[in-house]
């Protein structure tokens, strides 16, 4: 087994293609599928199997190849960074993925204190959602994530940063306002600012769960997958909206909303760094995490 054939499968896995590994990896397509064919025969079992001209598909084994795969250049990568570090830099990668809000509310004090303490880091932030987060870390792509604890896989490993709370958002002066414990059946009389209904958003499908459960009829207004623009809509008027808010952390001042807690039907879970199991950080991003968890 080669060098070659670990980082071209890797590509060949994580893009889909054999024309765009191949073009990530600086080589023909023919070459690619010709040492591809090698590790295939030396393991002995197909890798991958194509789906009509143009798509391929992982094999049982090739999903068992390409973490294999990941782990090796995550491994090579920390080799680098030690060597680096031998030689008295600081230098590396860190790849980091999290939901915007998480970004714009938790991240904003950190990052610039990080990058004055190793100007020499490349640093890759993702905005992404939580789901595409998960399958990031998964696929090696990323060092960590920022998800949701309930959401996160087994074969993840997570570690707990800030317990978060459903919370209900009003208008200040919204009869909600007033409520400390609103039922679901106030929440139901007055428009609601949702995300779409999707798989990715658990938030509504508890929400309509309990709805239904009660047979309360309810009116979603608006559609929104973005916890600001749902805000800046909730400040307006339109209507009412839920976000899940860090509760150790003190809540936005510029909003002129208020925060209605939800914890009476929705339990409290954690947001939480995401890891592969088989992740190694090199010191600069243990110093992230030391730096987060301050």
């Amino acid at each position: 087994m080669e060098w070659q054939q670990i980082l071209g499968f890797y590509q060949v896995a994580k893009l889909g293609s054999f024309t765009k590994a191949a073009e990530a990896t600086f080589r023909t397509q023919s070459a690619l599928s010709q040492q591809i064919k090698a590790l295939e025969e030396e393991l002995g079992c197909p890798l991958l199997e194509r789906i009509g001209k143009k798509k391929l598909r992982l094999t049982a084994a090739g999903e068992r190849f390409q973490y294999f795969a990941a782990g090796v250049l995550d491994r090579y990568e920390h080799l680098q960074e030690e060597i680096s570090k031998i030689k008295g830099l600081q230098k590396g990668h860190l790849r980091i993925a999290a939901p915007f809000t998480t970004l714009y509310h938790l991240f904003r004090d950190l990052l610039p204190a990080y990058i004055r303490k190793f100007p020499h880091v490349q640093l890759s932030i993702l905005d992404r959602s939580q789901e595409r987060v998960l399958e990031l870390v998964k696929a090696g792509d990323l060092d960590f994530g920022l998800a949701l604890e309930s959401a996160v896989p087994k074969d993840l490993v997570t570690r707990r940063w800030h317990r978060v709370a459903m919370m209900l958002l009003a208008p200040l002066a919204h009869p909600l306002a007033a409520l400390q414990k609103p039922t679901m059946a106030e929440i139901a009389r007055y428009p609601l600012i949702l995300p779409p209904p999707s798989l990715r958003y658990t938030g509504r499908s508890l929400l309509e769960d309990h709805f239904r459960e009660l047979g309360l009829d309810y009116h979603v207004i608006m559609e929104s997958s973005n916890v600001e623009l749902s805000s800046l809509y909730v400040e307006m008027g339109l209507g009412i909206s839920f976000a899940t808010v860090a509760s150790e952390l003190p809540l936005p001042e510029r909003r002129k909303l208020a925060f209605i807690p939800l914890s009476h039907y929705f339990p409290e879970d954690y947001l939480a760094v995401v890891l592969r199991k088989d992740k190694v950080l090199a010191p600069h991003k243990e110093a992230f995490l030391e730096m987060l968890f301050r």
